[in-house]
């Protein structure tokens, strides 16, 4: 097959690790090109927090790390060389002013995800990177180095090769784990990707009864069965869906079931977090009294969103026609159970195709954290979701990627 071109670096994918490892090997005066099969760059990024762009997270290197389920102690070190702070004055550099939200959440003062996504862009193509719009499909290597590229056109060979793929999530914007492929080709274990940072399916009808219901200060809490420990637990938003639950509590409680198996995992949440047992109970004695000639019914006004009572009225099994001063302590008493462990059985995740991010991929223990170089292929490198590591919603993904890319860039 014809020879197209020569380069010293290829970055295969042209997504957020991707373009940040381009420019920073375009940088440092290396003859780079950027494969990209879609026709416009960094497609995800631009979807990316509801096309908002959630860039990276305020907060310090240890904390960046135990964001990470997955990964966490492998990333040390590219978080240190490039932690969130040096990624914010990267974007401000570059003429995108940011903002932080609730969370230490880092977005664009504009609130546009194409602010980001058109940085990086420049930040590659000004530094000189050359943009060839074909897919790789075969990494070249020839007694254990790289050699370069394959295209359907021809290829294109190379002292270095980043594969900067993506995952498997919106396979619509590109990422339909290409990259797995060609990293297994090149002798590389992949770890069975899978959905993270994904909807829950849930069993029963009460969640399509709430269908879009949103809990800003919720409490969640999830457990596996056969076990005491909760394997997850944090407070924040939620929200109930025609399938099940979602919102930022709820995807990244999804990082943490894993193998998912129908009945093997139950949500439960704390619909009134703020207030202890005695003093919820204490709380519903006020309002009981308050309404004392009142039906049950129409006695939670005050206390819960309208979408919301009915559900409570039948899981609590107070006849809702109860007049409130004939509501018994034990009824109470049950009233206040489900209030604070509202649970909700899950049947598994929604497709891998709605995840933000995917788990799994190409093995860490085959990657050099250092440099983020292959210790099976000379001058191979990894950045980014292709590789088997993964965080909680807030920003701390695409400090992932940045931190990788950058890593990569700089030691190809």
């Amino acid at each position: 097959m014809s020879v197209l071109a020569e380069y010293d670096v290829i970055v295969v994918g042209g997504g957020a690790a991707g373009m940040m490892a381009a420019g920073t090997c375009a940088a440092r005066g290396r003859r780079t090109a950027l494969l990209e099969k879609n026709r416009q760059l960094g497609r995800k990024v631009r979807i990316t927090g509801k096309g908002r762009c959630n860039v990276t997270n305020r907060c310090s290197v240890e904390e960046a790390v135990a964001a990470c389920p997955r990964g966490g102690k492998f990333l040390y070190g590219a978080f240190s060389a490039f932690p969130p702070e040096a990624a914010m004055r990267f974007f401000e550099d570059l003429g995108v002013p940011l903002k932080t939200e609730r969370g230490r959440r880092v977005f664009p003062q504009s609130d546009n995800a194409h602010d980001i996504a058109d940085a990086l862009a420049r930040f590659a193509m000004g530094n000189g990177a050359a943009l060839v719009q074909e897919p790789a499909v075969r990494v070249l290597v020839e007694n254990g180095c790289v050699q370069g590229v394959e295209t359907p056109g021809g290829q294109y060979r190379a002292q270095a090769v980043i594969l900067a793929c993506g995952g498997a999530s919106y396979p619509g914007t590109g990422s339909n784990g290409d990259g797995y492929r060609l990293a297994a080709q090149a002798g590389h274990t992949i770890v069975e990707p899978g959905p993270s940072l994904v909807p829950l399916v849930a069993r029963g009808e009460d969640c399509p009864k709430l269908m879009g219901l949103s809990l800003r200060n919720c409490g969640v809490k999830v457990t596996q069965a056969g076990k005491k420990k909760p394997v997850y637990q944090d407070f924040g938003e939620l929200l109930f869906t025609h399938f099940g639950l979602s919102g930022p509590t709820v995807l990244s409680a999804s990082a943490h079931m894993h193998p998912m198996e129908p009945g093997k995992y139950t949500v439960h949440l704390d619909l009134k977090p703020a207030l202890d047992e005695g003093k919820l109970d204490a709380r519903l004695l006020r309002e009981l009294e308050a309404h004392k000639n009142k039906i049950f019914a129409n006695s939670l006004d005050e206390l819960l969103p309208q979408k919301l009572i009915p559900v409570v009225i039948a899981r609590s099994g107070i006849p809702g026609e109860t007049r409130c001063h004939s509501v018994t302590a034990a009824q109470r008493r049950g009233l206040l159970s489900v209030l604070k462990d509202f649970s909700v059985e899950i049947e598994g995740f929604r497709p891998i195709n709605e995840a933000i991010v995917t788990r799994g991929g190409v093995s860490l223990k085959e990657i050099d954290p250092r440099t983020m170089e292959s210790k099976l292929v000379k001058g191979l490198y990894f950045a980014g979701e292709m590789m088997d590591a993964d965080a909680y919603t807030g920003g701390f993904n695409l400090q992932i990627a940045f931190a990788t890319g950058k890593l990569a860039g700089e030691h190809a």
